[in-house]
């Protein structure tokens, strides 16, 4: 996932740092009060230094100071505000599951674990702190699709109405390389004036202005600080406002400025390319949930799934039927835990981590999802063709990527304003 490489890597200072040999009065001042949290002057000057870096080894040209230190500090709240809705749900990351995602960062970015740690320190982080940030960001990201799923409701009749397009279209495999600027409109703003600036902006673009310098600048969207950067995606899988504005635009192409519920929007084609067909992986598992109570803690849920598990592995019993005693998933526990083949695609992050790197036939160790606590055990992957079957899971996936997409910028919209936010003024500031 090249995310990590620019999520990660590029941000890896986002969190509050404790820094040995540092001047506590230089580092630990606080610039923002976020609910029960703080953002420190150090996570601050931390992730403009890193920015900073990456840009001038890239060659991209950043706004003034004044611009991008707005632009860090916003989205140092937003991470924050993400980060303590991560621990309000209980949402953990062990560490089998980090070591997994650090070696998946290092290889993306062609290093081993130790080249990785060394460059890390080059940053000025040291690699325990830079495993802890890679922690809460992972947490921060399973407790926003957490909770964005629960805001999204697929109907069978859109599944099969999609699915029936997909198999009529020609120019399904036709991909565009997406750059977005997105102008925030809040309650009380003068919409007129916003709009105004959009045409300016789009004027510029049109005149040479270089894009990502003018996301890093104006926009609000979700993917400012990557310079607008939406990446490679196919019309089906773009947000419904973005698919609406594409019909087969060439290369170069400025499309907008163009209105939704949260703003003014300009799009990029940054470029075109067409699309093999893939084939799709689908897995069929079994698993054994049980859910905490006020009686059963969650450390005595992981208890009884452990003695499940040995009584399993020792041959005492199936598993089959310890699901069909024990699992308080209905549906899969008449079933004898077993969920069918699916794409992986469908589960909550957590189950969906499990079930894709599991070996087949091993019973994983406890885990927790929104649901309860699990094993899971994958039974067989296979790979399927473009059939009736596969259509109808690739049409899923992409009306569950357009919600999820519109209803995540929804959703932190709405905890950015429900949030205590307070900017502590720091007289020092004008000496930086």
């Amino acid at each position: 996932m090249r995310f990590w490489k620019h999520a990660l890597l590029a941000l890896c200072a986002t969190s509050t740092l404790n820094t040995a040999h540092a001047e506590p009065v230089a580092l630990d001042n606080i610039a923002v009060i976020v609910n029960s949290g703080v953002v420190l002057q150090s996570d601050i000057d931390t992730s403009l230094k890193t920015l900073k870096a990456n840009a001038k080894k890239s060659g991209q040209s950043l706004p003034s100071e004044q611009v991008l230190r707005e632009q860090v500090t916003e989205k140092l709240i937003v991470d924050t505000i993400q980060q303590q809705e991560a621990q309000r749900i209980g949402v953990r990351i062990d560490d089998n599951r980090l070591n997994e995602a650090i070696e998946e960062i290092a290889r993306n970015n062609q290093q081993t674990v130790e080249q990785l740690s060394a460059s890390i320190a080059q940053e000025g982080l040291s690699y325990a702190e830079f495993r802890e940030q890679v922690r809460k960001e992972i947490a921060a990201s399973e407790a926003r699709n957490a909770l964005v799923r629960r805001r999204i409701n697929i109907l069978p009749a859109e599944v099969d109405n999609l699915a029936n397009i997909l198999a009529k279209e020609t120019n399904a495999t036709v991909q565009y390389k997406i750059g977005h600027i997105q102008l925030r409109v809040n309650d009380g703003d003068d919409k007129s004036a916003i709009e105004k600036q959009a045409q300016q902006l789009v004027e510029k673009l049109k005149e040479g202005a270089d894009f990502s310098t003018m996301a890093y600048t104006y926009s609000k969207g979700p993917k400012a600080l990557q310079g607008g950067d939406w990446g490679w995606m196919r019309k089906e899988e773009m947000p419904t406002i973005f698919a609406d504005q594409i019909n087969l635009q060439n290369k170069g192409s400025i499309i907008g400025p163009f209105r939704s519920g949260v703003g003014f929007h300009i799009l990029k084609i940054e470029d075109v390319k067409g699309l093999e067909t893939v084939a799709v992986t689908e897995v069929n598992a079994r698993h054994i949930l049980i859910k905490p109570t006020v009686i059963l803690s969650d450390e005595g849920v992981q208890k009884d799934l452990k003695e499940i598990t040995q009584r399993i592995k020792s041959g005492k019993a199936t598993f089959a039927e310890m699901a069909q005693q024990y699992s308080q998933d209905p549906g899969s526990a008449a079933q004898d835990g077993e969920l069918g083949y699916q794409t992986s695609e469908i589960y909550v992050p957590e189950f969906k981590h499990q079930v894709d790197t599991l070996p087949v036939g091993q019973i994983s160790e406890p885990f927790k999802t929104v649901h309860g606590w699990h094993i899971v055990e994958v039974l067989d992957r296979r790979e399927v063709d473009r059939t009736d079957s596969a259509l109808k899971n690739k049409a899923y996936r992409i009306l569950f990527n357009r919600k999820f997409n519109e209803e995540a910028s929804a959703w932190l919209q709405e905890i950015r304003a429900s949030a205590y936010v307070e900017v502590i003024q720091d007289d020092s500031q004008d000496e930086r």
